[in-house]
């Protein structure tokens, strides 16, 4: 690590810098000579919306992506960084926002892979790995077992790995994309913890998050992206919510949660002491059509288990699902789907997009026992004119519906997985994390969707570790703690602490 001590009280200098930088994909100028100033010792939040280059610059800085032109000069000097190992060598490590573990290996193997301790014949000493692992995990009290495999691992914990991971490097610079996506809030104190203490060592750390809560705990500086443009640099001290809005999408958000009160009307969904050993057990309640429940609790709670259990993903062992007043046997996502079901998982990477089809594909996958498919066969132009209108509803940042979803960011990939379940015209639609990854001017748009689904009198099940999401969508929520449903309340007595309060019994 450099020694940062007599440099970072001088605010012309700067660990990082990136000046005139240009990237552009088929179609798509990803950047157009942008620019980014970080200084050592501070956290630079780096906002936008999704689309808007942000991912893309960190992955120019990380060594996944070649700038076509413009110039990154890391302490003054110019840097050639073609690999990520360049990167990582130079002293930048990165979080990315997708995971990039491997499940069939140990947290260890995971976090010190390419630099495993070695013995005296030259093979890898797993003792002393697990060793070191668990000194990186007392240093960030961080409570996992090195020796368990990351495929046992829950999403919230897997982006503890990654954070520990990254820290392991001892890096100058620190990339961190979409850190507190997955984890409960006592994890995102836990995570600015680290924040700080790398910050109080000199670390410059470059922050992105669509969270503004987040933005003004722990930013010291920021600067806006819009349309793959530069917009501005300042101080978070110096700005409003408001400003950065305004600086990320061109125009004020005058509706953040656009929640109407629908015709609540009969039950369609009755779900009576679901179990299943060990994840959650006798799980009960009703969703009426045009009705949004809300599901809270802390993560590890069982929310999402529950909604793949309904939709046949991991089916109960006991309990009973009834539709429309009618007993149904769902034990695969085929039944739940001829029952009128859609499901939005939780992790879009893992279980969600089909990464190496294209936009029209990956939209139109859903339809496979729908109306729109005949005789075996799909009927094209219907199906695309919809996708395509969906597609821009959502406001899905894509040179054409052609384009590789790989080739998307996080939070457009996000949407079309949306606009694939919207497309099946559901009348039971389940949303795990809906807005995650998700830029606050989309963010608006997606939840004035689900509250028109709802006026159509379509039942919504929506999971959200989102305070303000659940508070400002639910007509009902019920909260979850460590597998059980820990009680109900009203949208007129729903409040944080008693939300809270429930989750934590």
């Amino acid at each position: 690590m450099l020694d940062h001590s007599a440099t970072a009280d001088r605010p012309g200098d700067y660990i990082l810098e990136v000046d005139r930088v240009r990237k552009e994909f088929p179609g798509v100028v990803a950047l157009d000579d942008v620019q980014l100033r970080i200084r050592p010792g501070t956290v630079h939040a780096l906002m936008g919306e999704n689309g808007a280059g942000k991912s893309t610059l960190m992955k120019i800085i990380a060594g996944v992506y070649t700038p076509d032109r413009g110039e990154v000069r890391f302490a003054g000097k110019p840097l050639s960084i073609k690999t990520p190992i360049d990167a990582l060598n130079s002293g930048i490590a990165m979080i990315h926002q997708e995971l990039n573990l491997m499940n069939t290996m140990t947290v260890a193997e995971n976090i010190w892979i390419r630099r495993e301790p070695k013995g005296a014949m030259g093979l890898i000493d797993h003792a002393a790995m697990n060793r070191q692992t668990q000194d990186l995990f007392d240093q960030l009290n961080i409570r996992l077992d090195p020796t368990q495999l990351v495929g046992e691992l829950t999403v919230a914990q897997k982006q503890m790995v990654e954070i520990a991971k990254a820290v392991s490097y001892q890096s100058d610079v620190l990339i961190m994309d979409e850190p507190t996506s997955a984890i409960t809030e006592a994890e995102v104190e836990h995570l600015f913890a680290i924040i700080r203490d790398l910050r109080a060592r000199g670390v410059g750390i470059v922050y992105i998050t669509h969270k503004m809560n987040e933005l003004f705990e722990i930013a010291d500086e920021l600067t806006v992206f819009r349309d793959g443009k530069y917009i501005a640099t300042v101080a978070a001290s110096d700005v409003t919510r408001d400003d950065i809005i305004r600086m990320m999408v061109g125009r004020d958000i005058t509706e953040m949660f656009p929640k109407v009160d629908c015709p609540i009307g009969d039950v369609v969904l009755e779900v009576r002491d679901l179990t299943l050993p060990g994840v959650f057990h006798n799980v009960s309640f009703d969703l009426r059509a045009g009705e949004i429940l809300g599901v809270a609790g802390l993560v590890g709670s069982g929310r999402s288990n529950v909604a793949e259990a309904i939709f046949g993903v991991t089916p109960a062992t006991t309990g009973q699902v009834r539709i429309a007043g009618q007993p149904v046997r769902i034990t695969s996502p085929k039944d739940a789907m001829k029952h009128g079901m859609a499901f939005l998982t939780e992790d879009r990477k893992e279980t969600g997009c089909f990464l190496i089809l294209d936009c029209l594909e990956n939209i139109q996958m859903a339809l496979i026992t729908r109306d729109k498919v005949k005789n075996g066969f799909v009927q094209q132009r219907a199906v695309s004119a919809m996708a395509a209108d969906y597609a821009a509803k959502l406001r899905v940042k894509t040179p054409n519906l052609q384009e590789r979803v790989e080739n998307l960011s996080g939070g457009n990939q996000q949407k079309l997985l949306i606009a694939r379940w919207l497309l099946t015209g559901p009348r039971i639609l389940i949303l795990d994390e809906p807005t995650r990854g998700i830029d606050v001017g989309a963010k608006s748009e997606i939840h004035r969707l689900i509250t028109a689904l709802a006026g159509q009198g379509v039942a919504v099940l929506m999971i959200s570790s989102e305070m303000p999401e659940v508070l400002g969508m639910s007509d009902r929520i019920m909260v979850m703690h460590e597998g059980h449903v820990s009680g109900f309340l009203t949208r007129d007595e729903a409040d944080q602490v008693r939300i809270m309060d429930l989750a934590a019994r």
